[in-house]
């Protein structure tokens, strides 16, 4: 397994418009050519990011949208 962070440098990211008032409390995602990137819109950019293969963020974008992940 690795430990480096991504390169993410030069990253095009943006937020959901959903992400409004939630007390700043977004991710924000990038696509770049090796998948998509994921941070934490608080650190503006100053803390780790992650990046996530197409297929799996695929997927994970399904279950939400299914509800999968909905709040009891």
């Amino acid at each position: 397994m690795r430990s480096a962070e991504p390169d993410l440098t030069g990253a095009a990211w943006f937020k959901s418009s959903f992400s409004e008032g939630n007390n700043g409390n977004c991710v924000e995602v990038a696509v770049v050519p090796s998948g998509v990137g994921v941070r934490d819109s608080k650190q503006h950019g100053r803390g780790p990011s992650l990046r996530v293969p197409r297929a799996e963020w695929a997927a994970f974008v399904r279950a939400v949208r299914a509800g999968e992940f909905t709040a009891p």
